[in-house]
């Protein structure tokens, strides 16, 4: 019984999770992030490059 209790109140694996959740949103966010970027970016270069020719 004294096992299960102990299995019952332990947080590490609940720890780990909320790690995984916080580091997966975070790349999701930068991911969305340089997207947004490289399409600016690939507008501007595409701008500049009109202009020379």
């Amino acid at each position: 019984m004294s096992t299960i209790m102990r299995f019952v109140k332990d947080q590490s694996g609940a720890t780990a999770i909320e790690y995984g959740l916080i580091a997966a949103g975070i790349s999701v966010a930068i991911i969305a992030v340089v997207n947004g970027l490289g399409t600016k970016l690939n507008t501007s270069f595409s701008s500049i490059s009109t202009q020379l020719k």
